[in-house]
């Protein structure tokens, strides 16, 4: 069973850090774009970064300068460093694997094939 298993959330001031990290079991993570999005209550799921299974990146204009999205493909991981967080940043966070072998970014939540969990990050003010 594909699975995808996100960790790293937890409770921040707002100008600190967290790093959440994204691992996939039964898949060949190499041919996947794995995108990052979140949702805070009573909002829409957000695109926030996603990363090409050639490395290309993306982000939301809200993060960008503040995140950064690398992945670690021998440890089939995908990490999101979130620094100067905001309260505005609070929210599940869940990563999604897409089929996408090259250099393209995947950016809509419904073109995605699998999904985390998902993971709490709270930003206090």
């Amino acid at each position: 069973e594909v699975q995808l298993v996100e960790s790293g959330g937890g409770l921040v001031q707002a100008g600190g850090s967290l790093r959440l990290s994204c691992t996939a079991f039964r898949f060949t993570f190499d041919d996947y774009a794995i995108g990052w999005f979140r949702q805070a209550p009573g909002k829409e799921r957000e695109g926030v970064s996603c990363i090409s299974s050639d490395g290309v990146t993306t982000y939301t204009a809200s993060v960008k300068g503040r995140f950064v999205i690398s992945r670690d493909n021998a440890k089939k991981t995908v990490y999101l460093q979130m620094n100067s967080l905001k309260p505005e940043d609070t929210a599940v966070y869940y990563c999604g694997a897409v089929g996408r072998p090259g250099p393209g970014v995947v950016n809509y939540f419904y073109e995605y094939d699998y999904w985390g969990q998902g993971t709490q990050v709270t930003v206090a003010s």
